[in-house]
């Protein structure tokens, strides 16, 4: 960073410090194995990344999940939604210097988490979203207390409101801060909320539905000034639009199986391997060699809390992929940062960075 004083005049971002080389270790184990490696990329929005990951396979074996999956798996991505919101904005407060927000918001985020648990056993890195379904079926009563959660959860986002949104100081440090051109957004590759920030309404779950978004009922928030403060607004408007949604999956969760009805792809139930030996010999090479994609290649991209998250994928008549790459959001946002500072001081690098929602996992890789 080269300044002048307090000014800004230059920014080169360094990335790839964090890297740990994902997309080469995922083409060296099975399709299966590669699913925890996109938990541990962007580490706020698991299971977003597992979900991209998941499409892209099947998209490959060119299959269709049971409807129950689909729900259940929407469920879970716009529960993750809401945490990647609660901790982007109020990190965000706590980076400027407003420390309440963030304590509030981790004690949202603890229930939400709880649900995490409830189902998959793990808080965080859940191995939950596979190829052919989810891992396991939703817990008895779950559906009950996420609905008593939503009911609660928007008088929480009321309550940051009220603290932040006509708070002079968050105004001072926010409103103009980071405002980029439209047409700088397109041609630099930006997604998410700094799209929609600009007033185009580009979100995948519109544009090009996947899994049952068409069946369901949202808006999406668009903003014109699109900066910080813009932001920050976008980001309630959205978690207030998930409420909405979540809601609707509770309702419309069909009955039925959450995996495909093929062992050698979704995977045995428990009790099925009480039946029969074949049962047992295909969980058994289910989990250890997996499952043979024919000859193919396919890009899938989903609307992660950050922006376009994608999964490029080439497969050659193996049981892993020959290759992987994926598209983090978060990478041409970063690469871009000199244009978003636009000559502005060091204190506003900080509101901007934050404004951004970064997390340098997906983006090193």
């Amino acid at each position: 960073m080269r300044l002048l004083g307090e000014k800004v005049l230059h920014i080169d971002p360094h990335i790839g410090l964090l890297h740990r080389g994902t997309e080469k270790l995922i083409e060296h184990k099975t399709y299966l194995q590669a699913v925890p490696y996109f938990d541990r990329l962007d580490y706020v929005s698991m299971l977003s990344q597992e979900h991209a990951f998941a499409l892209a396979v099947e998209k490959l074996l060119n299959i269709e999940i049971p409807e129950r999956a689909k729900y259940i798996r929407i469920l879970f991505v716009e529960i993750t939604r809401l945490l990647n919101h609660l901790m982007a904005i109020t990190a965000h407060a706590m980076d400027v210097g407003a420390v309440t927000p963030f304590l509030w918001a981790f004690e949202e985020r603890e229930k939400l988490m709880e649900f995490y648990e409830r189902v998959t056993g793990a808080r965080m890195h859940t191995n939950y979203i596979r190829p052919g379904g989810v891992a396991v079926d939703l817990q008895r009563g779950l559906l009950d207390d996420i609905a008593k959660f939503l009911l609660q959860f928007d008088s929480r986002l009321n309550e940051i409101e009220e603290l932040l949104s006509d708070n002079r100081i968050w105004k001072q440090r926010l409103i103009n801060v980071g405002k980029v051109d439209p047409t700088v957004v397109l041609n630099c590759g930006f997604s998410g909320i700094l799209v929609r920030g600009t007033g185009l309404a580009w979100d995948l779950r519109r544009i090009q539905p996947y899994e049952v978004y068409s069946k369901i009922e949202f808006d999406i928030p668009i903003g014109l000034e699109n900066d910080c403060f813009e932001r920050y607004l976008m980001r309630l408007d959205e978690m207030r639009e998930t409420v909405r949604l979540l809601i609707q999956c509770i309702y419309l969760l069909p009955l039925g199986p959450v995996k495909m009805d093929n062992e050698k792809i979704g995977g045995p139930y428990k009790s099925s391997l009480r039946r029969s030996m074949e049962s047992l010999i295909n969980h058994f090479l289910y989990f250890s060699e997996g499952f043979v994609v024919q000859n193919n290649d396919t890009y899938v991209a989903v609307e992660s809390p950050k922006g376009e998250f994608g999964v490029f994928l080439i497969s050659n008549e193996t049981n892993r992929p020959y290759r992987c790459k994926i598209r983090s959001p978060g990478y041409f946002h970063l690469q871009n940062l000199n244009i978003l500072v636009n000559s502005r001081f060091l204190a506003d690098l900080v509101t901007l960075i934050g404004s951004l929602d970064i997390v340098f996992g997906e983006i090193d890789r």
